[in-house]
């Protein structure tokens, strides 16, 4: 699931499902198998998982400690790039980790930075639909709207900066009349500061159809690193109509 909501069960005690993360470092996810509705005879809507997102039910938020990248102990880039000089090994991996990084120009910042600098929504056939990110983090009124039945992805940008972040990955959870019917997570990699901005694009997705699924949605979106550090969370509306809102 790619910011919004996929095809869903509409049931409360839905169970959580998982697929294979994807961790990347400087380009965006590989191809992606897609999401399948599939209703049944009980009305509800199936979903088949595209293999690069995580779904979850609220007791399973708790990462797994061996699924973390570890990277020893916190340390500036300074400091990193001056370890173990004499071991060939390292001294490699730390080359293919900072890449060009400039250490002098980092500084020696511990803490990363990570800035969400753009959000698009793309549908074949269509415009992309940019997102606007406020700065408290709270849009104002519906965000967005989908079609049902309609296959999108979100593709959005980010810029990293003083440290390298581990284990960066995107969470989101969607609530439908006060029920959570989704929740999502996927782990998009471990960046090193750099002066350009990253780009990933999340799985294809498609939206649930039918009259339980049109209507309005509330949703949490988060961008968080390995330490819990949150660099971004949105909460916000939006809404599910047969069709797409016209364009000017």
């Amino acid at each position: 699931m790619s910011l919004a909501v996929g095809a869903m069960e509409f049931d409360e005690n839905k169970e959580g499902k998982e697929g294979n993360p994807v961790s990347e470092t400087n380009k965006t996810g590989e191809d992606h198998a897609d999401s399948e509705i599939e209703p049944d005879t009980t009305g509800r809507v199936s979903r088949q998982m595209s293999e690069g997102s995580l779904y979850t039910t609220e007791d399973e938020d708790e990462e797994d400690p061996e699924s973390k990248i570890q990277l020893g102990p916190q340390c500036t880039l300074k400091e990193l790039s001056e370890k173990d000089k004499d071991d060939e090994s390292l001294r490699r991996w730390k080359e293919q980790l900072l890449g060009s990084v400039d250490v002098n120009s980092v500084g020696e910042t511990l803490d990363p930075e990570v800035k969400i600098l753009s959000l698009a929504i793309k549908s074949q056939g269509r415009e992309d639909i940019f997102l606007t990110i406020p700065e408290n983090g709270h849009p104002k009124g519906p965000w967005f709207t989908l079609k049902e039945g309609s296959r999108y992805s979100l593709k959005f940008t980010f810029q990293v900066s003083n440290n390298i972040v581990s284990g960066l990955k995107y969470r989101n959870t969607v609530w439908k009349t006060g029920i959570k019917v989704d929740s999502t997570k996927e782990m998009i990699g471990t960046f090193s500061p750099q002066s350009e901005s990253y780009t990933h694009e999340m799985p294809e997705e498609r939206t649930p159809s039918g009259i339980f699924a049109r209507g309005s949605y509330s949703a949490k979106t988060q961008f968080l690193d390995d330490d819990n550090r949150c660099y971004l969370e949105m909460n916000y509306t939006f809404e599910i109509k047969k069709d797409w809102l016209a364009t000017a």
